[in-house]
């Protein structure tokens, strides 16, 4: 088969033929990919390398959506010809998405309703996952509540708005332009504090009376200021490392601080984890077919241009998805 393969950290993708992928537990499914989302961790792990064997050649990719072609001897819930979705490989311990083939466990995979093209299947996954995890189950968001999400017009956060209106929460979102500020109100966001234009701190303040809002996920790396406009007794929900934060200032208040890595079950093979997160994302999927959650692919680009899309989500500013077609 041919991939985009990783020859080494901090080198540009390869497009080479190696050898298709092998059934080697009978719980397995071999999928025909039809699409690969990309996401901001695959260029960190193109630079850095994989989590496991990271000198070694590598394919990169962790959301995936295609027809499966083949079956292991336990597999009950899947039969060839069925299209499935998943956030499995790409970190090192299995070969990832960025192939017309891979080779995952039955019990990531997500059955495709036939409605939802292969392009949007492929770009959920990672970003819903995360996004649920963040709000829902280490956030604990309640409807009433008001929730802060920075970069509203990402992939985690755009998905996180929709989900957080789905709940019945007040939802503010930061953004770096007026065509963003419109995307996320299309989204059901309920306030936006542009950064460009105010300091977002006193601008989320300033919109909530001074109270600060219920739950604060920090989908930008930016912990301390989003800790500084919630309330006290409230919720701050990571997705990336929190360093730096200062914890005199936060402890007075109170605060609850939760940490989301949403590959962990997968980097340490907690399958009970693996299996929840699949369940979320088969809760999930039927939502887009109701019109009540969108994924919103600003680029989609064939697999051989991977090295394109990385370039994109590295340039920032990104409105969505980008996702490779195979």
């Amino acid at each position: 088969m041919w991939a985009m393969v990783l020859p080494q950290p901090g080198s540009p993708l390869a497009w080479e033929q190696v050898p298709d992928p092998v059934l080697a537990q009978p719980d397995q499914i071999r999928v025909r990919v039809q699409a690969a989302g990309v996401n901001p961790v695959d260029t960190k792990l193109r630079q850095r390398g994989v989590l496991v064997h990271p000198q070694q050649p590598a394919i990169l990719g962790c959301d995936g959506a295609g027809i499966i072609t083949e079956v292991g001897s336990q597999v009950t819930r899947f039969r060839v010809g069925d299209p499935v979705c998943f956030c499995y490989g790409g970190i090192g311990l299995a070969a990832g998405t960025y192939a017309e083939q891979v080779v995952i466990p039955e019990y990531v995979a997500a059955r495709k309703p036939e409605a939802l093209s292969f392009v949007q299947a492929a770009a959920l996954p990672l970003v819903l996952i995360t996004a649920w995890e963040a709000l829902m189950e280490r956030g604990r968001l309640q409807p009433q509540q008001e929730v802060l999400i920075p970069g509203g017009a990402g992939g985690v956060g755009h998905i996180a708005i929709q989900l957080a209106k789905i709940q019945g929460a007040a939802v503010i979102a930061t953004v770096s332009s007026g065509a963003k500020a419109d995307f996320v109100r299309g989204l059901g966001c309920d306030q936006v504090v542009n950064y460009r234009e105010e300091d977002w701190v006193q601008g989320v303040l300033s919109r909530t009376e001074g109270r600060g809002v219920d739950l604060g996920l920090d989908t930008l790396g930016k912990t301390q200021q989003v800790a500084e406009v919630v309330r006290p007794y409230g919720d701050v929900v990571t997705i990336l490392q929190p360093d730096g934060l200062d914890w005199q200032a936060l402890r007075p208040r109170n605060l609850r601080l939760s940490v989301v890595w949403m590959l962990a079950p997968m980097r340490y093979g907690w399958q009970t984890h693996l299996i929840r997160q699949r369940e979320i994302l088969e809760q999930c999927l039927p939502w887009l077919l109701q019109g009540q959650l969108r994924v919103q692919v600003s680029h989609v680009l064939p697999l051989p241009q991977a090295n394109r899309a990385h370039e994109l989500i590295q340039q920032g500013g990104m409105l969505g998805k980008v996702v490779l077609e195979v």
